[in-house]
């Protein structure tokens, strides 16, 4: 699947909805292919990028955090999630960005930066100071994009298993 995100059309955000499953799916497995080719087992993105399809039917009929879809030229280009922290050791004054994924063709266009913006304003209708992220600590293009967008690692980290163990840190900026 390839995608013109070259064009000046602006991009919409909205809530997704089942119908939406397959074009995230999509988006989910093209861009773990390229974010992190060089850091997790492709073995495992290959097996995480099986489970996908059914995974986004899953997510979008049990709703338990707002999903969203980010669209160019009616097509969909990314996903994110922006809900309550997962952590325990965040008060009520948080929110979390709980995954934002671009497809690898519209990387560099400005979308994930307007996206970050709706995010924060997401957060900051609902009276929230601070908005985190988890990113992997080798995940060198992403950490750079957060700081960009006024993130910085507030010491927080915990290692995930990605087929090898993976270091994430949290990330957090004042809204």
């Amino acid at each position: 699947m390839s995608i013109d995100c070259n064009t000046s059309a602006p991009i919409t955000i909205r809530p997704a909805v089942l119908a939406d499953a397959p074009d995230m799916a999509e988006v989910h497995m093209r861009s773990w292919e390229v974010a992190y080719k060089d850091f997790v087992p492709s073995n495992y993105i290959k097996q995480q990028n099986a489970t996908r399809p059914e995974l986004w039917q899953r997510i979008l009929s049990e709703m338990k955090r707002p999903q969203y879809v980010i669209q160019k030229n009616g097509a969909t280009v990314g996903i994110m999630c922006v809900a309550p922290p997962q952590d325990d050791d965040l008060s009520e004054d948080f929110y979390e960005l709980h995954g934002i994924y671009l497809h690898p063709d519209c990387y560099r266009q400005g979308i994930g930066t307007q996206a970050m913006g709706f995010a924060f304003d997401i957060a900051r209708n609902l009276g929230k100071k601070t908005m985190t992220v988890w990113v992997f600590a080798e995940n060198a293009n992403s950490i750079k994009f957060y700081e960009k967008c006024g993130f910085e690692a507030d010491g927080k980290t915990k290692t995930l298993d990605c087929g090898k163990p993976l270091t994430a840190i949290r990330m957090k900026k004042d809204l």
